[in-house]
């Protein structure tokens, strides 16, 4: 160890925190002491020509240390952009969460309109859309319905919007629809590229969706520790679909879960933690949720998944 390194770096750990400025005189010293001596005393032969890394200025170094710290580095944000958009959605089709609040004592007559309403929608525009399911609630958020729509890209979920405006009919029962509602909430989602959306089936029972609010950047964790739980559920009970959202409430996931009754939901979770891989999961996941929601509802009449 030379002897200006070691009387530098006590002085420096005597007067508190190692801060930036500290490391670049740091640095400039020992660079300094390294061109004169060897640690023999002896005249220290000539440093081989600077490396392109080594020609940059220390301000220049302290910089890019800073922004790795701060945002990542370039490596790292380039791998994550290409994770976001290529692999983590699937990219076949948009989705759309449509939350309605209904006033109490008004559901049978709001099932009423949907019922003729929602199968116009899908009749009119198809096959650019088609309507995934819709339900009641009956355990969590009472007085209110879930509609799940899919979309063959944004273009279609664009004409859809756009049809609504301006179709006549589709007006006509919107109006009646509208007394019935305390509120409604939409967001539009892309379904995880290893969990796409099951198809039209009638399995009878009830659906479970549960919602997740992700602390902000773990989505891609998410993902990573999901692609192995999903597979341990597989064995033991039949996924519905998974979306993360991308406009409305960001920072969501959506699970949706079907079983015959809640006693089979019961034995089917507990069974899932003899499979290798999913206690790992709720290990690694637990700790990247902000807060999260489950609810049991039942298909109305015309849902495609009831």
């Amino acid at each position: 160890m030379l002897r200006p390194f070691a009387n530098l770096l006590a002085a420096t750990a005597s007067k508190g925190p190692f801060v930036p400025y500290q490391a670049i005189a740091l640095q400039r010293s020992v660079h300094s002491s390294a061109v004169r001596f060897r640690d023999d005393g002896e005249a220290a032969s000539p440093p081989p020509p600077p490396s392109d890394e080594a020609k940059k200025t220390l301000p220049q170094k302290a910089s890019h240390i800073v922004r790795s710290i701060l945002h990542g580095s370039e490596q790292v944000r380039q791998e994550t952009k290409y994770t976001l958009s290529k692999v983590l959605a699937r990219g076949k089709y948009v989705h759309e969460l449509a939350t309605h609040n209904v006033k109490p004592g008004c559901m049978d007559e709001y099932k009423a309109v949907v019922s003729e309403l929602y199968p116009r929608i899908v009749r009119n525009l198809s096959p650019g859309v088609k309507l995934v399911g819709s339900w009641e609630t009956d355990i969590g958020d009472l007085d209110t319905a879930v509609h799940i729509w899919e979309y063959k890209g944004y273009p279609a979920l664009s004409t859809a919007y756009s049809t609504y405006r301006s179709d006549p009919e589709y007006q006509r029962l919107h109006q009646k629809l509208l007394p019935l509602l305390q509120s409604r909430q939409s967001q539009v989602m892309l379904e995880f590229q290893f969990w796409p959306t099951h198809p039209p089936v009638t399995k009878g029972g009830v659906y479970e969706l549960r919602s997740y609010t992700l602390k902000s950047g773990t989505l891609l964790e998410w993902e990573q520790n999901w692609r192995v739980g999903v597979e341990c559920r597989r064995h033991h009970e039949e996924p519905m679909g998974a979306w993360f959202s991308q406009l409305g409430e960001l920072n969501q996931v959506h699970h949706l879960w079907q079983y015959s009754d809640l006693q089979v939901r019961k034995e089917v979770r507990e069974e899932a933690w003899s499979e290798n891989g999913w206690p790992e999961t709720v290990l690694n996941t637990v700790p990247l949720i902000q807060r999260m929601s489950s609810r049991i509802m039942l298909p109305m009449a015309f849902s495609s998944l009831k």
